[in-house]
């Protein structure tokens, strides 16, 4: 018997989580579309605030993210005591495990959906379960029909990463209805910004409504703060509360929460970049869709993109496109080995991005 220290049970069982590739041995000029990165880069705003704050970077942020915290309300409509900042909605989520659940306690999450969710669940000591989605959405009756009083999570991206599906407000209102009160549902919604329909709902109305609903947002995507790590969270009172208690204590750093409030006060580039992307996730989908690729309709920054059999599938498509110097994002780990995940770039990279993928599906 060894007299190392060891692991807590099931930590050992958890597959770390690893993000998409951004370098290209050999290759200078690299075009990235494997993490779901803004096309257009973050506002100025928000990179000139974070440069005025170089000076002061020896002092503690504040741990509270008070003005962040307001600025979020102003912009939303919010009650700020009941907003909880993270370095990422990482962060969150593996909090939100660790104050709600631990052994003997489910987890529930929709089989495609983020890959954090179980890694969180077990993190905690809880099981993870994952519901069957149909037609790569989350499965609401599927949801229901899986609760058990050990259900003490259900976590649900809305959009779904990576299958760039929704389910609408009152798809996501009947699944709270079916869940006990004492169960916590988890409303992801990191993509919620590029959602244009009228269907959708980011999660604010059931937080309002209901004690055991938490919606989180992230910097990271439409605002094009993924290196800063921002994210925050929206709940009932005592839910911000535990969440409080248990996160890091200056887990949002000082330049990261000057960005951040700057971003916010940035409509029109926030406007840009939800235009961009409405211009060309549409494109690209109708460009592929003509090579003969098969894709599910997505309303978020990245598209799901489908490929046959060998010789012409997924991985032959993704080491394609990496000798191009394209990077995509293979869905092996995600349960979905046929598919790539393209995010949507700039106007010259998803014209690349086409001429290659024209190009391998021409090959003999």
């Amino acid at each position: 018997m060894s007299d190392l220290p060891t692991p807590r049970p099931g930590i050992l069982d958890i597959a770390p989580y690893i993000g998409g590739e951004a370098k290209v041995s050999g290759v200078t000029r690299v075009i990235r579309l494997a993490s779901n990165e803004s096309a257009l880069g973050p506002s100025p705003r928000a990179v000139a605030a974070y440069r005025a704050t170089a000076g002061e970077i020896y002092r503690y942020p504040d741990g509270a993210s008070i003005e962040l915290r307001q600025a979020l309300a102003r912009r939303y409509g919010l009650d700020a005591q009941r907003i909880v900042c993270g370095t990422g909605s990482d962060e969150l989520i593996g909090v939100l495990a660790r104050c709600y659940a631990g052994p003997g306690d489910e987890v529930l999450y929709s089989r495609h959906g983020f890959l954090m969710y179980p890694i969180a669940a077990k993190a905690a000591g809880a099981t993870p379960v994952a519901v069957p989605e149909k037609d790569l959405t989350a499965d609401v009756d599927g949801f229901l029909a899986r609760v058990t009083p050990k259900t003490r999570l259900v976590f649900i991206a809305n959009p779904n990463n990576p299958t760039g599906t929704f389910l609408s407000r009152e798809d996501v209102a009947r699944l709270h209805r079916g869940l006990p009160a004492s169960t916590l549902l988890v409303i992801d919604s990191a993509y919620a910004e590029f959602v244009t329909r009228n269907d959708y709902e980011p999660g604010i109305e059931l937080v309002e409504a209901a004690q055991n609903v938490v919606m989180l947002r992230t910097f990271s995507k439409i605002y094009a703060l993924a290196g800063l790590r921002v994210g925050w969270g929206y709940s009932s009172a005592p839910v911000a509360d535990a969440l409080n208690r248990v996160r890091g204590v200056f887990n949002v750093n000082l330049p990261a929460q000057a960005a951040a409030i700057a971003a916010l006060e940035d409509v029109s580039a926030l406007d840009r970049a939800r235009e961009h992307n409405d211009l060309w996730r549409p494109w690209l989908e109708r460009e592929l869709a003509a090579l003969g690729l098969a894709l599910k309709p997505s309303v978020a920054n990245f598209v799901l993109v489908r490929f046959p059999a060998a010789p012409k599938n997924s991985e032959a498509a993704f080491a394609f496109l990496k000798a191009r110097g394209i990077l995509t994002r293979q869905m092996v780990a995600y349960g979905l080995p046929e598919y790539l995940r393209i995010t949507i770039g700039t106007e010259e990279e998803m014209r690349a991005v086409v001429v290659a993928l024209a190009d391998f599906l021409k090959l003999q």
